[in-house]
C-alpha cells in the first residue's frame, strides 16, 4: 500500500467519523483553490548506463534491496542490523516524522472553526466622578460578571488552509524520505568504513609478513657478514629496510582504531565496545564477479534525495497559494453567547442572555505592494526548489556512472595488480638466491623488497577501492532504505518515554513509512477541504 493510498483511506475516515456536516457546508462556501496545481517537473534521465554493455553489470529493473549481502560477510551483516537498531540520527530522522506528522494536524484543525472559547470574569469598576457627562444619577462603582462561550470561522473560500494543509503532506512524505536518506547513507557508510577497517587490518598483516621476509635478509646478510663474504654496508641496508617496514605498523594500528570508533559510532556505542560484533576473518569485502543494478530511470523513485527534492517543490508550489489567498477578501462567521449580571446570584437568571453572532470579511488594501510581492518571492522559492530537484537527479546520475566506472576499472586493474605482486615475489626469490651465492650486491634486494612491499599494498588498496566503490554504486542508486520495512520507525523504549510524557494519541505506536511513496496529488480546483483527523 503506498502512502498516498493511506492518505486517502485516512481521508475517508476523517469524513465519516469528524466532519461530514462542517465538509458540507464547507463545500458550499468554499471556491477555487488559488495558486498553481503542482506538476512534477521534466527530467532527462538515460536510458541506460554508459557501462550496461560489460559483461560484469546486469541490469534489472529492480536491485538487491539489501545489496550489502552481495560480500556474503555474515559480520557485515550483523553491524548493518545493529546501526539500524541503534544509530542516532536515524533515530532523529525518525522523529522528524513524528514532528510532520503533527505538524500536519495542526494544518488540518485550521480547517475547523479557529476560535471555540469558553471565558468568564469577575470585575469590579469604580468611574471617574471628574469627568464629562457624570451625572448624579450614574453609579459610580458596580461589579460585573460574565460568563460566556466564543466562536469564530474564517472560511476557505480562496483555498489558503486548504494549501497549507498540501504543503504539510508534502512535508510528511519529505520527511519520510529524508528518513530513507538516513538509512541509505547509514548502510553505505557502515559498509565502507567496515571495509577500511578490514583493509587497515590486512596491511597489518602484510606488514608482518614482510618485516618476517625482511628479518631473513637481515639473517643472511649478518651471516656472511661475519664470515667476511660482504661488508656492513649490506648489514645497514637490511636493517634499514626492517625497520621502515615495522614503522609502518603503529599507523596502520591507529587507522584501524580509528575506523573501529566510527563504526562504533555509527551503532551508537561508546567506542571500544563492539570488539564482539568484529570476530570474522581479516579480509576485505570481496563482491561477486558479476552486480545486479536498476535502469537509470529508477533513480527517480529509488533515490530518498531525489524524492526529497521533489517533495520540496510540491510544498513550495502550494505555499505559493497560501501566500496569493492573502490578495483577497476574507470571511468568516463568528458568535458569542453568555450570561452577563452585576450580581453573581443573578448570573443565570432570565434576562442575562448575551449574544452576539453574524457574518463578517477582512481585506488587506493599500498594503503597498506587500502581498504581491510576497507571492513574487515565494514563486521564486518554488522555482529553486524545482531546480534543485532537477540538480540533485543530475547528481544522482552522476554519482551512479562514476561509481560504476570506477568499480569496473579498479577491477581490471586488480588482475594486473595480482600478477605484479606474483611477479615481484619472485623477483625477491631470485635477488635473494643470487645475493647468498655471490652473484649480486644486497642492493638488489633491498630493492626486489621494497617493490614486493609497495606492489602487495597497491593491490590491497585496488581491492578495497573495488569494495568501496561497489558500496558508492549501491549508494548512488538508493539502495539500503529497504531495511526498515515494517518496523517501527523509533524504537519501542523511546515511544514508551515519550507517551508516559506527552499523550500521542494514534500517532504511537509510530510504524515504518510504507515502501515506495509517491507524491501529494494537487488538490483539484473547487474542492472540498482536506479532512484528516487531528492527531493524524
Amino acid at each position: 500500500m503506498s502512502f498516498r493510498t493511506n492518505l486517502k483511506q485516512r481521508r475517508r475516515r476523517s469524513y465519516a467519523a469528524y466532519a461530514l456536516p462542517l465538509a458540507g457546508l464547507a463545500s458550499l462556501l468554499a471556491g477555487c483553490a488559488v495558486g498553481p496545481d503542482y506538476q512534477s517537473p521534466p527530467t532527462e534521465v538515460r536510458a541506460n548506463w554508459i557501462e550496461a554493455r560489460d559483461s560484469r553489470v546486469v541490469t534489472r529493473k529492480e536491485i538487491r534491496a539489501h545489496w550489502w549481502k552481495v560480500f556474503k560477510d555474515p559480520t557485515l551483516d550483523r553491524l548493518i542490523e545493529v546501526a539500524y537498531e541503534e544509530n542516532l540520527p536515524v533515530r532523529i530522522a525518525g522523529l522528524r516524522i513524528m514532528e510532520a506528522r503533527a505538524q500536519l494536524g495542526v494544518a488540518v484543525g485550521s480547517l475547523f472553526p479557529q476560535t471555540q472559547e469558553g471565558a468568564g470574569e469577575a470585575q469590579w469598576n469604580k468611574l471617574s466622578s471628574r469627568v464629562a457627562n457624570q451625572g448624579s444619577g450614574i453609579q459610580h462603582a458596580f461589579a460585573l460578571y460574565n460568563l460566556g462561550f466564543d466562536a469564530g470561522w474564517e472560511l476557505d473560500f480562496w483555498g489558503r488552509f486548504r494549501r497549507n494543509v498540501e504543503a504539510s503532506e508534502a512535508g510528511l512524505l519529505a520527511s519520510a524520505a529524508e528518513y530513507d536518506n538516513a538509512l541509505v547513507s547509514l548502510t553505505a557508510e557502515v559498509a565502507r568504513t567496515y571495509t577500511a577497517m578490514r583493509t587497515a587490518e590486512v596491511f597489518i598483516a602484510l606488514a608482518h609478513e614482510n618485516a618476517k621476509i625482511q628479518q631473513e635478509g637481515l639473517d643472511v646478510a649478518l651471516s656472511r657478514f661475519r664470515n667476511g663474504a660482504t661488508s656492513e654496508l649490506d648489514v645497514a641496508q637490511a636493517r634499514s629496510l626492517l625497520e621502515s617496514t615495522l614503522a609502518t605498523i603503529p599507523q596502520y594500528q591507529a587507522d584501524l582504531q580509528h575506523t573501529k570508533n566510527a563504526l562504533s559510532v555509527l551503532l551508537g556505542r561508546p567506542p571500544g565496545q563492539i570488539d564482539s560484533l568484529l570476530r570474522g576473518p581479516q579480509v576485505i569485502p570481496s563482491p561477486p564477479r558479476r552486480i545486479a543494478i536498476g535502469l537509470p530511470a529508477e533513480l527517480l523513485r529509488r533515490r530518498p534525495d531525489v524524492r526529497a527534492a521533489e517533495l520540496a517543490a510540491a510544498a513550495e508550489s502550494a505555499r505559493i497559494g497560501v501566500a496569493e489567498a492573502d490578495l483577497y477578501p476574507r470571511f468568516f462567521l463568528f458568535g458569542e453567547i453568555g450570561a452577563q449580571a452585576s450580581n453573581a446570584a443573578k448570573l443565570f437568571a432570565p434576562g442575562s442572555l448575551a449574544l452576539t453572532a453574524g457574518p463578517g470579511f477582512k481585506w488587506s488594501i493599500l498594503n503597498y505592494g506587500q502581498i504581491t510581492n510576497n507571492v513574487r518571492a515565494q514563486d521564486a522559492r518554488y522555482q529553486e526548489a524545482l531546480v534543485h530537484y532537477q540538480d540533485t537527479v543530475l547528481k544522482a546520475a552522476q554519482e551512479a556512472e562514476d561509481g560504476l566506472i570506477s568499480y569496473l576499472k579498479q577491477t581490471d586493474s586488480a588482475v594486473s595488480e595480482l600478477k605484479s605482486v606474483e611477479a615481484a615475489r619472485r623477483s625477491v626469490d631470485l635477488a635473494m638466491i643470487q645475493y647468498r651465492e655471490g652473484a649480486d650486491n644486497y642492493q638488489r634486494v633491498v630493492d626486489a623488497e621494497r617493490f614486493l612491499l609497495q606492489e602487495k599494498n597497491r593491490y590491497a588498496e585496488t581491492r578495497s577501492a573495488i569494495a568501496a566503490n561497489l558500496i558508492a554504486v549501491y549508494k548512488a542508486l538508493g539502495g539500503g532504505w529497504e531495511l526498515r520495512e515494517g518496523k517501527p520507525i523509533i524504537p519501542p523504549a523511546m515511544q514508551a518515554e515519550m507517551a508516559a510524557r506527552t499523550n500521542w494519541g494514534d500517532l504511537l505506536p509510530a510504524q515504518s513509512p510504507p515502501v515506495t511513496p509517491d507524491l501529494p496529488l494537487p488538490t483539484p480546483a473547487g474542492a472540498a477541504p482536506i479532512l484528516l483527523p487531528p492527531d493524524w
